[in-house]
């Protein structure tokens, strides 16, 4: 095609000068993984019957007894106080999750585990996040990015047999080494080195590495018994230039000589295993290379490509499960504790508050459920594992701000009685690793988004390397198309492509005008600023948010069309509104940001219309705070994962919750002569059935009680 040949070689100087050099770890991190949703997001086009294909979340029949059974008993073994007193599991526990399989969840059935999909083992995190944050990292953490998973991807068939039926029923506990003291979130800068040598061993020649290696902050170190290892390998014998190999993994067996471990570091106090790793002049056996020598130097990509499952899992699941508790026990215990004569719920400070909760996890957990149905279809998302990370960790520790803001002093008191407090003090892990967060919103959201979701940038990116105009015109040609689409949808109209719930019609409009409008932005952003934007990480940030806040919009659709709950419908309608709403704030906060006046000056009509998105108001909040107090199910149907332990706050509370039903109309009155006698006994008479109004005023005094400790003479 004689115009885009002759497009390609115009534009080719300036799109060699403006698109940024990307390096081999770049480049990995760029292909690793698939595009889904996000990618129509970003391209201005929702099709809302494209979302509904995908889907819903099922569980296998041997997964629900699983849920069932194995983690029921798991949960009510599990003394949150007592474990955190103690800083580890109590021997019992271990063995079970060893005889019953919780390590090998993403084992197949043929190499000895459980062969659970990824909601399964998401729900698996999750449930058991609710009551001890220690467990359900170390069940979380050999089924996450680690040795399983990159064996059954990359390992060779003798490394498969021998690791991973000892990984799925315990007998081999790993851990993996990435994080070193100077390489952190630049991972692929990772100092530790392995020289390729050859030794002698039993008689025998045995070509494998030298390494040496210093790692922290490594999950499961003190208690592992192989430990995944990734190096740079080098190979001094081939000519200069050419000596570096890439980023290698390796398993390594506990004890070899040379290592040191079992040493522990202890995030936040936490009581979960984590600890360094160092190795002075370790000999790495070629045979102990994940795939052998074959994938020497494929290490980085390996990770990449794991990562890009694995992210959308094991955080995401820690992050609902913070927002789940603390919904439940906001809730629970504004029903309960009352001021000024009246239960605290009823205060319109708090109800907005607990009903934000309620929206925000309503969204986040529609997000965290659709991604995982489209794991479970074979898709690997990596743009959409990225944001599930920050946003719902996020929403995690907020949720736990507002718990403990509500629940107020209750809040602040240590002992067994406290019902936020350890995971308050923990929610800062979360955001921490797999990715720090602040690294991920600000570079990796939109900066590997906007070249995986871009219908045309990664043409035009490959063209520019292999220096081919007419590829390159081709490419332009479609991107001025797609310029000029959204342009016109951001302008004068943005259609609806496929069939949105009837309920949800309004919002489905909405969602593909703002997709349009951020799409139009993008290309807009790009255009100016070229490979600067990727330095410019304040407004590559907020072009990140948007299209995260699409992601968990769209989400809701999905959800309220996959699960068909007509009650839900109003968290759905309210999640939908909110993130669009922040998402047409973003937008103009980037316009006001953007190093150019004449975008500055025409934004009002790109961004026409994003003022009256219709957010939430007083009156919204208070009717959604107002049926959660009233009926039971929706709690239910927003907190499905919230487990009852045996002993604790929670157990408290869940008690006088089930034990104030039969006296739910009584209460008020009950509370007011407790107040004027201070005899739960007197209070109970003046009930139409004492025997159960003492026991939930008995149950509810043990929720309002805290913990006292005899002073340390």
């Amino acid at each position: 095609m004689a115009l885009a040949g002759m497009l390609g070689r115009l534009a080719m100087a300036p799109f060699t000068r403006a698109l940024p050099p990307i390096g081999d770890t770049e480049r990995a991190a760029l292909e690793a993984g698939t595009v889904g949703f996000e990618g129509r997001l970003f391209a201005g086009r929702p099709d809302f019957d494209a979302l509904a294909a995908v889907g819903p979340n099922r569980l296998t029949a041997d997964e629900q007894s699983f849920l069932d059974n194995e983690v029921r008993a798991l949960i009510a073994m599990l003394d949150d106080f007592a474990i955190d007193e103690e800083g580890d599991l109590p021997a019992e526990v271990w063995q079970f999750m060893r005889e019953k399989k919780f390590f090998g969840m993403i084992i197949p059935r043929e190499h000895g585990g459980l062969g659970f999909g990824h909601f399964a083992h998401a729900a698996v995190v999750t449930r058991i996040a609710t009551v001890n944050v220690a467990a359900a990292v170390t069940v979380m953490v050999p089924n996450s990015l680690g040795p399983a998973e990159l064996l059954l991807h990359y390992g060779t068939d003798a490394q498969k047999a021998n690791y991973l039926p000892r990984l799925a029923d315990g007998r081999e506990l790993p851990c993996f080494g990435l994080t070193s003291p100077y390489a952190g979130s630049d991972a692929a800068s990772i100092p530790d080195r392995g020289v390729l040598v050859e030794r002698q061993l039993n008689g025998r020649t045995v070509r494998g590495f030298i390494v040496n290696f210093d790692k922290r902050y490594i999950t499961l170190a003190p208690v592992a018994t192989v430990v995944g290892l990734a190096f740079h390998a080098v190979d001094p014998d081939r000519p200069e230039g050419e000596q570096e190999l890439g980023i290698t993994c390796a398993l390594v067996p506990v004890p070899t000589e040379g290592m040191t471990i079992g040493s522990r570091h202890r995030p936040m106090n936490s009581a979960f295993m984590n600890g360094p790793i160092r190795g002075k002049d370790v000999f790495v056996p070629m045979d102990w290379v994940i795939g052998g020598e074959a994938t020497v130097g494929q290490g980085w990509r390996m990770l990449m490509e794991s990562l890009a499952a694995g992210r959308a899992i094991s955080l995401p699941a820690l992050g609902s499960s913070m927002q789940q508790s603390a919904l439940y026990i906001a809730n629970g215990y504004g029903r309960i504790r009352e001021q000024f004569g009246l239960q605290i719920s009823r205060f319109h400070a708090i109800a907005g508050l607990i009903a934000r909760m309620a929206v925000e996890l309503y969204a986040s957990d529609a997000a965290r459920r659709y991604t995982a149905a489209a794991l479970d279809a074979g898709e690997r998302p990596s743009v959409a594992s990225a944001i599930l990370k920050v946003h719902l960790t996020e929403a995690g520790r907020r949720a736990v701000n507002h718990g403990m803001d509500i629940l107020g002093g209750k809040a602040i008191i240590y002992g067994p009685k406290n019902l936020l407090g350890i995971g308050y003090r923990q929610a800062p892990i979360a955001i921490t690793v797999e990715g720090a967060n602040i690294l991920t919103r600000a570079l990796i959201i939109f900066g590997q988004g906007a070249v995986r979701c871009h219908p045309h940038l990664l043409a035009e990116m490959a063209a520019v390397e292999r220096r081919d105009g007419d590829a390159l015109g081709r490419a332009l040609l479609g991107h001025i198309g797609h310029l000029l689409r959204n342009l016109w949808a951001s302008l004068v109209s943005a259609p609806v492509i496929g069939s949105p719930p009837a309920d949800l019609a309004k919002e489905a409009r909405l969602i593909a005008r703002v997709s349009a409008k951020y799409a139009l932005t993008a290309d807009l952003a790009m255009g100016l600023l070229g490979g600067r934007l990727k330095r410019m990480e304040l407004l590559s940030a907020r072009l990140g948010d948007v299209l995260s806040y699409l992601y968990m919009a769209a989400a809701c659709v999905w959800r309220y069309q996959v699960e068909g709950e007509p009650k839900m419908q109003p968290f759905a309608r309210a999640a939908i509104r909110l993130h669009l709403d922040l998402a047409a704030a973003t937008l103009r906060d980037l316009y006001a940001n953007l190093p150019s006046r004449l975008l500055r000056f025409v934004s009002p009509l790109i961004l026409r219309g994003t003022r009256h998105l219709a957010p939430l108001r007083d009156r919204d909040l208070i009717a959604l705070a107002d049926a959660l107090r009233e009926d039971r199910s929706l709690i239910a149907r927003l907190c499905p994962d919230v487990g009852v332990p045996s002993t604790g706050g929670l157990r408290d509370l869940m008690q006088a919750l089930e034990l104030a039903e039969p006296v739910a109309d009584e209460v008020p009155e009950l509370n007011r002569v407790l107040r004027r006698t201070s005899s739960l006994e007197h209070a109970a008479t003046k009930s139409r059935d004492p025997a159960a109004a003492l026991a939930y005023l008995l149950a509810a005094d043990r929720v309002i009680q805290v913990d006292e400790f005899a002073q340390r003479e």
